[in-house]
């Protein structure tokens, strides 16, 4: 059993790729494809066939997949280098 820096629940940040800058709450980690469902992040979309629940069919977003390797703790990326701004210079 592989063991990762995240786990279900942690509020993380994305620190590279596609997403990055955002942040969401871990719901579910895909330990054997080393990747995290985060909320709000990465989402795609489904076109549903048409059903008792959706006669006319329709098309629902759902969350996608991230990479475990480009996620950081939230707790840890305020603490870094990362989050925090360069300094203005002021002219004179």
């Amino acid at each position: 059993m592989q063991k990762f820096h995240v786990k279900r629940g942690d509020t993380v940040v994305v620190i590279s790729g596609a997403h990055k800058g955002k942040q969401g709450k871990i719901l579910q980690v895909l330990a054997t494809k080393q990747r995290a469902v985060v909320e709000g992040v990465a989402m795609i979309k489904r076109h549903l066939k048409k059903s008792q629940e959706h006669p006319q069919g329709t098309i629902a977003e759902r969350e996608g997949s991230v990479h475990v390797s480009n996620l950081m703790l939230l707790s840890r990326y305020e603490q870094s280098k990362r989050a925090k701004k360069p300094a203005t210079v002021a002219k004179s």
